[in-house]
């Protein structure tokens, strides 16, 4: 909140949202494909919310945010690099927008696709 500002009432932000916000950040990444157990990006507009943040888990405390991201890679992107950019997107994009501080970033990935020909 801002200084100089008196406090008008609470915000609270839910999980899933946070999760959302994750899930959006990382498929943003150049080499991440889908999320595990989802649709792949392309077809993110008819996702329904539920399975948006499938893959996604947030463990959220007062001010601080710890998310588990399981992630899809295109085949030839380099592993490590690609959850990098990917750990960095979702911390800065969550700070950004929320104001909480993202502890933990971990990825796991569930498999590979191979790029469209």
């Amino acid at each position: 909140m801002a200084k100089g500002l008196a406090e008008i009432g609470s915000v609270k932000i839910a999980d899933d949202v946070v999760a959302r916000i994750a899930v959006l950040a990382a498929l943003e990444v150049d080499g991440v494909s889908a999320m595990a157990g989802n649709y792949t990006s392309d077809v993110l507009e008819k996702v329904t919310r539920k399975n948006l943040t499938k893959g996604a888990k947030v463990l959220l405390s007062s001010s601080e945010v710890k998310i588990d991201l399981a992630l899809m890679m295109v085949y030839g992107y380099n592993i490590p690099a690609t959850c990098q950019q990917a750990q960095t997107r979702v911390k800065s994009t969550i700070e950004n927008m929320t104001g909480l501080e993202v502890t933990d970033v971990n990825i796991r990935i569930a498999g590979i696709t191979m790029p469209k020909a």
